[in-house]
This record gives C-alpha cells, sequence and structure tokens, in this order.
C-alpha cells in the first residue's frame, strides 16, 4: 500500500488544485453546486486513501479530472500506475481514451501513443505493441524507447533482420555499442540455415557476424561445428583455435571438437602441444582432464594418475578428483577399492546434480549453454563456471 499511496498523493493534491483553478469549458466559472460536488468527490476520494482503499480512490479522482491537454499527465500517471500493479486493461483504456483526444499537443500524444503500446506489449499483444512503437519512431519522438521495445519484440519473434536494423539504429541514436547483440542475431540465422542444410547461406552470415563482432566466439564455434561436419578439418581447426583469443573462458566448449579436428589430420602430438601451450592461460578442469587422456594413451593408467595428481595438487576441482579416483580403480585391485568406489558413486551423483554454467549478469545457473539468458536476457553472457567445483 504504501508505494501506491504516495504515488496517489500528487494525483490527490492536483485534484484539489483543480476543484478551485479549474474553470468551466468554454471558460465559464463554475456553480457553486459543481464546486461543492467537486469537493466532495475530492474528500471521498481522500477518505478511500486514507482507508487504504486505493482502487476506489482511483476511480473518484480519474472521475474528477477531465482528458484534456491541461490533465493529460495525470492520466497519463494514473494509466501507467495502473500498469506497474498488473492492471494491464485499465491501463489499456486510460490511454485508449486519451489518444482519442483532438485536444492533446503533439507531445503529449506521442507520450500516450507509447504508454499505450507499453501496455500493449505487457498484455502480451506483440503486434499492436509493435505498430505503435512503429508510428512513435515515425513521429520522432522518445525514438530510443520505442526503437528499445521494438528490439525485445523482435526478439521474442525471432525476426532477426528487423532486429539487426532496430539494434543498428539504436547504436546510431544513443552511441551505445550494439555490435556483440547483432553478431548474435546473425548466430541465431546461422542456426537456422545449418538446421535447413543451407550451407553456403550459413557461411555468409557467419562472415557477418565476425565482420561485426571478430570477438564473437559463438559464430567461431558455429564455424567449427559446420567445417567440422562438411568434412573441412583444417579451416574447422582454425575457427575453434580463434576462441582462445576472442574469449579463452569458453575453452573447454572447442576443446573435444579440437581433438577430433586434429586425430581426423593426423596430428595428435600437435594437439598435446596445444593443450600445453594454452594451461598458462587456461589450466581449467576440462583441460587437465583432457591431457590426463593424452597421457594414458601415451603411459598408461599409472602414468595418467601421476600427471593429475600433480595437477590437483595445485588447482583442485571436483571433476578432476572424480577422474583421479576412477583412474586409480582401473588400474586394479588395491586396498581401500572398495571405498573409493562409494566416493566415487557420490562423486558422479555430486557432478549430475551441479551446473556447468552461469550467467555473468543475473547469477543464472544450468546445465546448457544458453546464448541468450533464460533469466535476465542478456546475450553472451553465460559462461562456464570456473572454480575449484566447476572448471
Amino acid at each position: 500500500m504504501e508505494p501506491l499511496f504516495w504515488l496517489l498523493l500528487p494525483v490527490a493534491a492536483f485534484s484539489g488544485w483543480l476543484i478551485g483553478r479549474r474553470p468551466l469549458r468554454g471558460g465559464g466559472v463554475r456553480s457553486s453546486r459543481d464546486q461543492d460536488s467537486l469537493r466532495g468527490q475530492y474528500f471521498q476520494g481522500l477518505n478511500y486513501l486514507l482507508n487504504e482503499q486505493p482502487d476506489k480512490a482511483i476511480e473518484v479522482f480519474t472521475r474528477m479530472v477531465e482528458v484534456d491537454a491541461d490533465t493529460a499527465e495525470t492520466h497519463l500517471a494514473l494509466g501507467n500506475l495502473f500498469r506497474r500493479r498488473g492492471e494491464v486493461d485499465r491501463a489499456i483504456r486510460i490511454h485508449q481514451n486519451l489518444i482519442a483526444r483532438p485536444s492533446l499537443s503533439r507531445e503529449q500524444r506521442t507520450y500516450a501513443l507509447l504508454a499505450l503500446g507499453e501496455d500493449y506489449l505487457r498484455a502480451g499483444l506483440l503486434d499492436r505493441a509493435e505498430n505503435l512503437f512503429e508510428e512513435v519512431v515515425e513521429l520522432n519522438a522518445h525514438v530510443e524507447l520505442a526503437l528499445g521495445h521494438l528490439l525485445d519484440i523482435y526478439q521474442q519473434e525471432k525476426e532477426w533482420d528487423r532486429a539487426v536494423e532496430a539494434a543498428s539504429r539504436l547504436e546510431g541514436r544513443t552511441g551505445r555499442r550494439m555490435a556483440p547483440m547483432i553478431a548474435q542475431f546473425h548466430c541465431e540465422q546461422v542456426e537456422g540455415a545449418m538446421a535447413s542444410g543451407e550451407l553456403n547461406r550459413a557461411r555468409g552470415l557467419l562472415k557477418r557476424a565476425l565482420t561485426v563482432d571478430p570477438d564473437c566466439v559463438r559464430a567461431s564455434i558455429l564455424q567449427g561445428r559446420l567445417e567440422q561436419g562438411a568434412g573441412n578439418h583444417k579451416q574447422a581447426l582454425k575457427a575453434y583455435q580463434r576462441v582462445r583469443y576472442q574469449d579463452v573462458e569458453y575453452l573447454p566448449e572447442v576443446l573435444q571438437p579440437m581433438g577430433e579436428c586434429y586425430q581426423a589430420l593426423g596430428r595428435r602430438e600437435d594437439f598435446v602441444a596445444y593443450l600445453q601451450s594454452v594451461q598458462h592461460e587456461y589450466d581449467g578442469a576440462s583441460l587437465v582432464l583432457i591431457l590426463a587422456e593424452q597421457v594414458r594413451e601415451r603411459d598408461g593408467d599409472e602414468g595418467a594418475i601421476r600427471f593429475l595428481t600433480d595437477q590437483l595438487a595445485r588447482r583442485p576441482s571436483v571433476r578432476g578428483l572424480n577422474r583421479l579416483i576412477e583412474l586409480n580403480l582401473l588400474a586394479g585391485p588395491a586396498p581401500g577399492g572398495e571405498e573409493l568406489r562409494v566416493l566415487a558413486d557420490l562423486f558422479s551423483e555430486l557432478l549430475r546434480e551441479k551446473p556447468v554454467y552461469r550467467c555473468e549478469q543475473c547469477g543464472f545457473t544450468g546445465r546448457t549453454l544458453h546464448w541468450h539468458c533464460p533469466s535476465c536476457r542478456s546475450w553472451a553472457s553465460i559462461k562456464p563456471i570456473h572454480g575449484v567445483e566447476g572448471e
């Protein structure tokens, strides 16, 4: 009630001011009976407000304030208040009523159009909201707000070409760098093209994404996946290797496909050398575990156990410890083998429940890499968890 009380106080004060100041339409003077009626309504509204009956207070104050250019701001405030409270239908009625008034100034009408568009957006009526926001943009007022809403709508509707256009216009108006987001829109188009087998179109879109934002990790991963699927392992490897320089935190996402490409090219030792070369930049669990497997192929279980033990002493991780237990079990019967098996089962259960990714903006966690955060809707903010319990 308290926030609503403070929002309604200015409306109540304005309504009281109107009682004594507002002339009749046409320049006449209100009769004593009119004034008494207004005072009665005013005090009735105050009484509802003080008795914590905001809905009734709003109804009274809305009836008191006739809609014209002098009172438009008050009605806009009431409509916005209804929207914030989740009463979108009432907000829509107020803002529609405003727009229908010919006495509004151009600025007031434009703001009412924007407010009604926000009502429709809140109600999920995206087509109606889109039309209103486009009209606001054409009127060249509140353009930044309208473009921001249009950008949101185009993303929800997955109209990526229009989203690119809106983001580019928003960048031109505000100077805010939109390139990373635009690159993500192109990547969304790439995913669709790859799914439908349009590989040449996907390659063109990837080129656009990397031209707009050379640091777009997603574009490099998609390019690597596309070329690897087409049997172009050298080109795929080049794309995967680019991730190291774009954002090393995403390196775990490409280590396995990189290993497959090196294997297909007959360059397994080069893969080991590559892993060792990046270890000083990124020594997360994924890299260490893949190196341990390479050591195991060369030196057997005992060699992998020694390597992993040394690595965990420097940088412990749950995944690394779990693999060390598994390797000890694979090495053969040993004292305490049953206890080790129980530990392995416990660690496996723990890892099954543990989130793998976290959004750096809102803290959302999950086991799937989303390029568009399901919680805060930011792009490329979710990364592999890096630390003792993760990477």
